[in-house]
């Protein structure tokens, strides 16, 4: 099964440069920051979205770098991942070191500049997202690393716009229904994507849900915590005062999160088609739950 969004597909420097960073994956996470935000009931600035638009931008980019020279060693031998810019030589060592320096120096400065909170705990989503290429190696459960890592986003969000409240009230205020959610979630079609590399991984020592229970036990999870995902976002919408907007958008975005499941429950060769679903899905979750926000702000 060759499908891998990281591959190189052109011959282009820039263009080798954003598959090592998978540039769409950073800009679909921003939505979840600006979720986090906007669900707080703290008032959020134009500043405090540029900011922490720069601070996921960084930290995305330091991840994604770092996670593809973790991985060199086994990338190398997955036939699936030999089209990956540093395995392909399209993007040097040194210049993958780069991005994870320049990206970790754009995440903290932005981060101190947002506030007194996110100065102090911006060491913690930093170390979450770049071990995660470790987990793999450790223990079984990568995918609720992931995860965790990109439910940080709406953590992140809340607290970038805590301003002088105090770190209980900026964490009492996070939506933790949607900041599950998305854990679950992603962990969910992490474990799917994991399938492609069922016989890989177990050859390899690779931990992974399908690694360590078999492709049916893996279906299983991944739907079971699918299944939590959708519980959670719909228990977001009337726990955050969230309207028919976002019911809509939960509605349509739980049926194709079913839906990714069937596919991938009734063939491997699926599994691609399943995964690449996940970019809609969280696009409707995310901003019709912002839309629903803004539409009651402006008194819609």
């Amino acid at each position: 099964m060759a499908f891998d969004p990281g591959e190189v597909s052109k011959a282009s420097r820039f263009h080798a440069l954003m598959r090592l960073v998978r540039i769409e994956h950073t800009l679909f996470s921003l939505p979840y920051a600006y979720v986090g935000a906007l669900l707080s009931g703290f008032p959020v600035t134009w500043a405090e979205i540029v900011l922490m638009s720069f601070a996921l931008l960084g930290l995305r980019t330091a991840a994604l770098a770092y996670n593809n020279i973790a991985d060199i060693d086994i990338d190398s031998l997955n036939p699936r991942t030999w089209n990956r810019p540093l395995i392909r030589g399209a993007v040097k060592v040194s210049d993958a070191w780069w991005l994870v320096v320049v990206g970790s120096v754009i995440y903290f400065i932005s981060a101190v500049l947002l506030n007194i909170w996110t100065a102090l705990l911006s060491p913690i989503p930093w170390v979450l997202a770049l071990s995660y290429p470790q987990g793999k190696r450790k223990h079984s459960f990568p995918h609720l690393h992931l995860g965790l890592t990109l439910a940080m986003a709406v953590a992140g969000g809340t607290i970038a716009v805590a301003g002088n409240a105090s770190l209980l009230e900026a964490l009492l205020r996070i939506p933790w229904a949607f900041y599950f959610g998305v854990l679950f979630w992603v962990a969910g079609f992490d474990t799917i994507y994991a399938l492609m590399d069922y016989e890989f991984d177990v050859e390899n020592g690779v931990g992974s849900i399908p690694a360590r229970f078999g492709i049916k036990k893996a279906r299983n999870v991944a739907l079971a915590f699918h299944l939590f995902a959708v519980i959670l976002f719909g228990i977001a919408g009337p726990l955050y005062g969230l309207g028919w907007v976002y019911t809509a958008g939960w509605v349509v975005a739980s049926a194709l999160i079913i839906y990714e499941n069937y596919l991938s429950r009734k063939s491997l060769e699926n599994v691609p088609k399943a995964f690449n679903l996940n970019l809609p899905i969280g696009l409707i979750l995310t901003l019709s739950a912002i839309a629903d926000v803004l539409i009651k702000l402006g008194g819609g």
